[in-house]
């Protein structure tokens, strides 16, 4: 089978090249920052676009590179795949793109209704595709992943790595919420089944491991991957509001956004999927924090052997 894919060296780019290399297909990189046409496409079985413009939590990107990224390239590419021999074209979403808080578990029903710049786009690219007549041979899927941890990631699973393996106290313990994660290995699990059936009908999915784990629980995982005791301090929630606000202004690590990514709810349902695939996924989901802490840990200890910490 040969894959096109694009956003080939971001971090799930990268374990896609590795997951498919090593069962014997052929992976070829199409870069959008240079011009691409139908001709790059002429061999390719499969398309994977994970290239994107990712959300910033900083908020201080420029908000027409997320349409030109996001929505014209995407429109773009998919338009070369209907008039291309390409048989499946798989798009990498976001739930951003459904709702940008989930108290209760987040369907593909819901009545989307972004309101950042970077869900807006993802949304528009999955209306352009879902509005084209597709051929009877083809096939699309768009993923909507909840956040994605694994070997390489930056997010702030890693964040909270460095807290915990330099025993720092954790200092959000007053806050209590539920939030769905996506392993690595599930993902590349998930894509494999919808590169190889032709059972899985076209559509939108949802993806996430299958249960969801408190910020504090996944501090309590994290520390039993490294073998040692958490720390944890109760900080007034509201004290603890003060300092994100006056982080937004400044621009440090604990801002607004990433204390509500941290504490808020964000529950993913992945029902649909798991209907469709008529099989469970690899891996439970502390199981797959397990493993990305352990490769965080195993990375460090390479850099500093090395010489690069």
């Amino acid at each position: 089978m040969k894959i096109l894919l694009t956003g080939a060296s971001g971090f799930v780019g990268q374990n896609l090249c590795v997951f498919f290399s090593e069962r014997g297909h052929t992976i070829k990189k199409l870069s959008l920052r240079e011009s691409f046409g139908l001709e790059d496409l002429s061999d390719a079985d499969i398309i994977i676009h994970l290239a994107g413009k990712a959300h910033d939590l900083n908020d201080i990107s420029n908000s027409e590179e997320y349409y030109r990224i996001n929505f014209d390239l995407t429109c773009e590419l998919y338009t070369l795949f209907l008039a291309s021999n390409a048989r499946k074209f798989i798009f990498m979403s976001s739930v951003k793109a459904a709702a940008d808080d989930a108290d209760t578990a987040l369907t593909e029903n819901i009545q989307p209704a972004p309101f950042t710049h970077y869900g807006k786009s993802k949304l528009m690219a999955e209306n352009f595709i879902r509005s084209l007549p597709l051929p009877s041979d083809k096939s699309f899927f768009i993923l909507r992943p909840c956040m994605i941890h694994g070997l390489g990631n930056k997010g702030n699973l890693n964040l909270l790595y460095k807290v915990v393996s330099k025993g720092l106290p954790w200092p959000l313990g007053a806050f209590e919420n539920k939030r769905s994660f996506l392993s690595i290995e599930n993902l590349c699990f998930i894509i494999k089944e919808l590169t190889e059936r032709i059972d899985i009908p076209s559509g939108i999915y949802n993806l996430s491991d299958n249960d969801t784990l408190s910020t504090n629980a996944l501090i309590e995982t994290i520390a039993e991957a490294l073998e040692i005791k958490p720390l944890r301090f109760n900080i007034p929630r509201g004290l603890i509001v003060f300092l994100a606000k006056i982080g937004t202004i400044l621009h440090l690590p604990l801002n607004t956004n990433r204390l509500k990514k941290l504490t808020s709810n964000y529950i993913v349902s992945n029902k649909k999927l798991l209907e469709v695939l008529k099989k469970p996924l690899p891996l439970e989901i502390r199981a797959g924090i397990t493993l990305t802490i352990q490769s965080f840990k195993k990375s460090n200890y390479i850099s500093a052997k090395n010489g690069y910490k």
